[in-house]
């Protein structure tokens, strides 16, 4: 038969020499005749041999894991950057599991193999809600795209970044387009989101007791052994809250009246007093016990203002415990403060800005509002909201003003970004630096993330909506700012991602 195939010119069979584990039979009285098609003869042979093939691929993983332990495979994992540990999941089972203890990610972060990344909310594409979610590595100057289908026809929401998780807080909704940013039947929702970047998932926290729409947050860590309870205390006895002024101010409290002795005229009177609501405050008790978990990350989330079902500013306020995971209402805003419009938590004080030009801070280990009397006020252009940033326990603002021009510009006022400094100890204000970009954007989002202050720019021009993110580094002689991304976002985005966009950040 093989004589016959070499003298037609065709493809020896299989049945030759050359097959595995099969002795040629040879003679000069028997002739061998291939039964068998092309590469049967090799399947059956790997069928009869399969646990020879099974015992030897097992003592090489044997060998395999003799030079790499888990402990050093999860040292090597842990000096990834976040989106090669994202890769590495997809590689085995092992790998994978590895990758998603929270052991693993405490040991990334003590070891400060953690990079910065900045997620971008609310955009808006073609009129509709996207359900996309932006965001960049700053260390490799780089975005990715996270499809969120949850988030889908939702807007004018506030996100916080704590811990590992964004919050995504409040809310509007169409009633008639769903999915379109459209005001004119909506619904505010209560309703909390956490997102979990680590494990690409969603979960409900618990609803506010108020529905909002653009809330200002503030989180605030606190110990696993806190307890937050109310103050049992009647109108009549009630203490009044301390005003704080740019000065030294004597308040004492008596049984039958509060004197105020005041030594600097913008201290408040005794009937502007009288007049901030009476609701009682809650404070922190340090509970005694020995059933406390000092390794549970607690942490408390603030929801103060925002615009109501009706779209009507709010002055109420509300707590988050998570631990409890409940919300809990808290002191309104004192009586004539305006409208919130930006806050953030710094030293132990939940700092919030009006419209009006007023400041007022909430004590959170105390449980009540306290005003804040600076002199003079930073100026600025009412159109566009000034943002509180915190950095190192440093409390900032950034603002746009007018400012004379010089040169070429043939003296004309422009306008500028500055970053002011507030002393918490005089309560003055100090010019720092001044943004490099003309404040083409009146929404602005800034955050701050330990001594960087991060800042995200979008506005329409030429038909195009443009996106800049700006990077300053604070220290102890002023701020260095730096362009880390120009035109990165896709270009199809509609200018009404201006006014809905929100901003986290996150180390990963």
């Amino acid at each position: 038969g093989d004589e016959l195939w070499d003298s037609c010119g065709r493809r020896r069979s299989n049945a030759s020499e050359e097959g595995k584990g099969y002795a040629p039979i040879c003679g000069n009285e028997e002739t061998t005749v291939d039964c068998f098609a092309y590469g049967m003869r090799e399947k059956f042979w790997r069928r009869t041999n399969r646990k020879s093939l099974e015992l030897e691929a097992a003592l090489q993983n044997k060998s395999m894991n003799v030079f790499l332990p888990d402990d050093i495979l999860e040292m090597c994992l842990l000096r990834l950057p976040f989106i090669s540990v994202m890769n590495a999941r997809l590689v085995c089972k092992k790998w994978r599991n590895l990758t998603m203890t929270p052991r693993f990610w405490r040991m990334r972060q003590e070891g400060s193999f953690q990079n910065p990344w900045v997620f971008l909310f609310g955009v808006v594409k073609d009129g509709c809600c996207s359900a996309e979610i932006h965001a960049m590595d700053v260390s490799f100057n780089q975005w990715h795209k996270i499809n969120s289908e949850i988030l889908k026809g939702r807007f004018l929401f506030s996100v916080a970044g704590i811990h590992d998780d964004v919050y995504v807080v409040g809310g509007c909704s169409s009633l008639t387009n769903f999915g379109k940013v459209d005001k004119s039947s909506f619904k505010t929702h209560k309703s909390v989101l956490v997102f979990s970047p680590l494990m690409r998932t969603w979960r409900k926290a618990a609803p506010m007791k108020h529905a909002r729409s653009s809330p200002i947050l503030g989180a605030y860590e606190i110990s696993s052994d806190c307890l937050i309870i109310r103050n049992q205390q009647t109108r009549g006895d009630r203490r009044f809250y301390r005003p704080r002024v740019g000065g030294v101010s004597d308040v004492y409290e008596d049984p039958h009246r509060l004197s105020v002795r005041r030594q600097f005229r913008y201290s408040l009177d005794e009937n502007e007093l009288t007049s901030l609501p009476s609701v009682k405050p809650y404070k922190f008790v340090k509970q005694k016990g020995e059933h406390s978990n000092k390794d549970q990350r607690r942490f408390l989330l603030f929801a103060v203002g925002g615009l109501g079902c009706w779209d009507e500013p709010l002055d109420s306020g509300e707590i988050y415990d998570s631990m409890s995971n409940k919300w809990t209402e808290i002191q309104r805003l004192p009586v004539d403060f305006g409208v919130a419009c930006s806050g953030v938590v710094c030293n132990g004080m939940f700092y919030v800005y009006s419209e009006s030009d007023k400041v007022a801070a909430y004590d959170i280990e105390k449980g009540y509002w306290v005003r804040i009397q600076t002199s003079p006020f930073p100026p600025r252009v009412h159109e566009y909201h000034p943002k509180l940033i915190c950095c190192n326990g440093r409390l900032f603002m950034l603002s746009v003003s007018w400012c004379e021009g010089e040169g070429q510009i043939g003296r004309r006022n422009k306008a500028v970004r500055k970053l002011w400094e507030l002393d918490l100890m005089y309560l003055t204000w100090t010019e720092v630096s001044t943004h490099p970009d003309a404040p083409m954007d009146w929404n602005a989002a800034f955050i701050a993330d330990k001594n960087f202050i991060f800042g995200v720019e979008m506005f329409k021009i030429f038909g195009q909506v443009l996106d800049f993110l700006t990077v300053g580094e604070v220290s102890g002689a002023g701020t260095s700012w730096s362009h880390i991304s120009r035109n990165r976002l896709p270009h199809e985005l509609d200018a009404a991602s201006c006014l809905t966009k929100s901003m986290a950040v996150l180390h990963l």
